[in-house]
């Protein structure tokens, strides 16, 4: 019996052994990492979606003047007079507006240009072309609105479509 567990104990060394010896043979061995990239600057991190052109459901000119009105409203959220004008206004000006089946502004016509103010007769061109492209008017194709400009001696503004009063 004593012969059976010398035998049965050498066995078990040999097995440990060799279970030892595997498994140092399978140590890994490290490969070297390339370094990772620099990070891209804060804007090169940022994708920049595509804006979509905004559209206009507006089947009639009075209609889109009201979407016009609230696109330079947001083109311009800072010029915007808030609140209640003052009863007397630096300039009020009444201006036609030509917007194209892609909302590109194709001309613009004073109907009641404020002649003493030639400065703000400039400055509400530029606002209107530089708001462009409008939402497009699918329903008209193109579009001939009219609005109202309030100017403020502050440079601000009001449209008529989007005014919250006078004093």
């Amino acid at each position: 019996m004593n012969q059976n567990r010398k035998c049965s104990n050498t066995l078990m060394a040999r097995m440990f052994t060799s279970v030892a010896a595997i498994l140092a043979g399978c140590t890994s061995s490290t490969v070297p990492v390339p370094p990772a990239p620099a990070a891209p600057p804060p804007a090169a991190r940022r994708p920049v979606a595509p804006t979509l052109p905004a559209v206009s459901g507006a089947t009639n000119p009075r209609a889109y003047r009201r979407d016009a009105a609230q696109h330079i409203y947001d083109k311009n959220a800072q010029r915007i007079f808030h609140g209640q004008l003052p009863p007397l206004l630096y300039a009020i000006g009444v201006l036609e507006v030509d917007v194209d089946g892609k909302g590109r502004v194709t001309r613009t016509h004073w109907l009641r240009p404020p002649k003493h103010a030639p400065e703000v007769i400039a400055e509400i061109e530029r606002t209107v072309r530089q708001a462009a492209p409008f939402p497009t008017p699918v329903r008209m194709g193109r579009v001939t609105y009219t609005d109202t400009w309030l100017w403020d001696k502050s440079g601000r503004f009001q449209l008529a479509t989007l005014t919250e009063g006078q004093l």
